[in-house]
């Protein structure tokens, strides 16, 4: 079972020969384009394009947009320098994590994108906080479509769009009505499952994926990328505080190499347990996110509870896992 996406954008490149739609929170985009294993390659090399038109595009314009946003977000934006990119967190009044956003400012705007379905509440909680601030808070979902270049890439960006880039490449945030002429000049098209895969690989959790109900940024290893430790209050920090001071977050992140001679690759939700235990025995967590992967095979991050031992060969539904530590316990 995978996290369902309530409203889809559907992206003109799903016209295209070999395109196959993905499903759940990821539908409106490709899954993949035919050859998923060559598509992860392209971006592996830094070559080729991922369509995320299908994300949330969020601005927020206005003399105190920085200041505003400090105050609400988990990362110190009030000098958030021209360019330089970032991510941050909204959480709720008891630390759990609410939303992702994935900023860079240009001098006059913050722009974010943000997870697929996510927009309208997040705008709708943006709004409720504006009170005297001169800021503006636009949906720009619907004319701006987000694409990712991977790290490495020599693609030109066209004139006056904004770019976040970080060390996994960049995401352009271009005019919906230049995706189509862009990407066919800027292939190899790689579908969400390749970037996926990566990310995986990568230890990069994602927000209602990696994430639930209850989910501290503490499990995931956000501290110090998303969360900064050393700015003002806002929503949830006592909990941020408390946690990071005792250091005992009930769960944390694991990354499972899992059996390659398996053909079902486990979905969300999948159960883990210790092997030793057998199917039967007790579930301490849960798969997150699988994904196959061209060189490492099929891989998948996972929630554990903190306590399990980090050199336990685990078991997921019937399926062997080694694991690698992402938090340390």
């Amino acid at each position: 079972m995978q996290p369902q996406q309530r409203h889809s954008t559907i992206s003109p490149l799903l016209s295209l020969p070999g395109a196959v739609p993905a499903e759940g929170v990821d539908e409106g985009v490709a899954a993949h384009y035919g050859d998923l294993f060559r598509e992860q390659r392209a971006l592996a090399d830094g070559t080729g394009l991922v369509d995320l038109s299908h994300r949330g595009v969020v601005t927020v314009t206005g003399e105190d947009r920085l200041s505003w946003l400090h105050l609400l977000l988990t990362q110190h934006v009030s000098e958030l320098p021209v360019g330089q990119a970032t991510e941050a967190l909204i959480l709720s009044a008891h630390g759990h994590i609410e939303h992702a956003l994935y900023l860079v400012d240009d001098g006059e705007t913050v722009w974010a994108h943000v997870e697929p379905g996510t927009r309208e509440a997040l705008i709708a909680y943006l709004e409720s906080m504006k009170f005297f601030y001169r800021v503006e808070i636009a949906d720009r979902t619907d004319d701006i479509a987000v694409v990712h270049l991977p790290a490495g890439s020599i693609a030109e960006v066209p004139e006056g769009v904004v770019v976040r880039e970080t060390a996994h490449g960049r995401d352009l945030f271009l005019p919906r009505a230049e995706l189509e002429p862009y990407a066919a000049g800027h292939g190899p098209l790689a579908g969400i499952l390749a970037y996926e895969a990566l990310r995986v690989e990568g230890h990069r959790p994602r927000v209602r994926f990696e994430t639930d109900h209850r989910t501290i940024p503490h499990e995931l290893g956000l501290i110090g990328t998303a969360v900064h430790l050393e700015k003002g209050c806002y929503r949830g920090q006592e909990t941020v505080a408390r946690v990071h001071n005792l250091g005992k977050p009930p769960r944390r992140l694991v990354f499972l190499h899992l059996d390659g001679s398996e053909v079902h690759l486990p979905g969300h939700g999948a159960p883990v347990r210790l092997a030793a235990d057998g199917a039967e025995g007790r579930q301490l967590g849960f798969v997150t996110t699988s994904a196959r992967h061209h060189e490492l095979g099929p891989i998948a991050l996972a929630l554990v509870k903190r306590n399990v031992p980090v050199d336990a060969p685990l078991l997921v539904e019937e399926t062997a896992a080694s694991q690698e530590v992402v938090v340390e316990p």
